[in-house]
């Protein structure tokens, strides 16, 4: 089974953001995750269709791939918090905010799903008699259902 990862680091989006978007592909096979991304309404979308893209030709130039990239899958993704930048907004009163510029380190990770092995099982049927059987059964009775009684009313003073 191939399995090959791709990188990106030093994204300028929070790994919080970074990983709401990770959540919609992980387990998706590569088109489908591709496809999803296209139309997911987030900047960071883009990057990680970036860093997907890396990730499918890496395992295409690992030794032993099948060739058959629709049996890929994102196996893992995460996002990594990187170096934050710190900058100063002035605020009121002659004072300061300090603003954190957040960075995020991208990893997609595919692997190879295993090929289907052929074989037939044996088929495991009720005869016709037995589900004859069954369907004509009387069904039980549920039990009546225990009848509530209306809360008592206040009384006025």
């Amino acid at each position: 089974m191939i399995q090959a990862h791709a990188t990106a680091r030093y994204v300028r989006t929070s790994a919080q953001k970074a990983g709401l978007v990770l959540d919609l592909i992980r387990g998706k096979d590569v088109n489908r995750a591709l496809a999803t991304l296209t139309f997911t309404r987030k900047g960071v979308a883009e990057d990680i269709a970036k860093v997907l893209r890396s990730a499918i030709a890496n395992a295409q130039h690992k030794d032993g791939f099948s060739g058959d990239v629709d049996r890929l899958f994102v196996s893992a993704c995460y996002a990594n918090q990187g170096p934050s930048a710190k900058r100063v907004r002035p605020a009121p009163m002659g004072r300061a905010f300090r603003v954190l510029k957040r960075m995020a380190h991208l990893t997609v990770q595919v692997s190879e799903r295993p090929a289907p092995i052929a074989h037939v099982a044996p088929a495991v049927a009720a005869a016709p008699s037995e589900r004859r059987a069954r369907a004509s059964a009387p069904k039980k009775k549920a039990a009546p259902a225990a009848r509530k009684r209306a809360p008592a009313k206040k009384k006025k003073r």
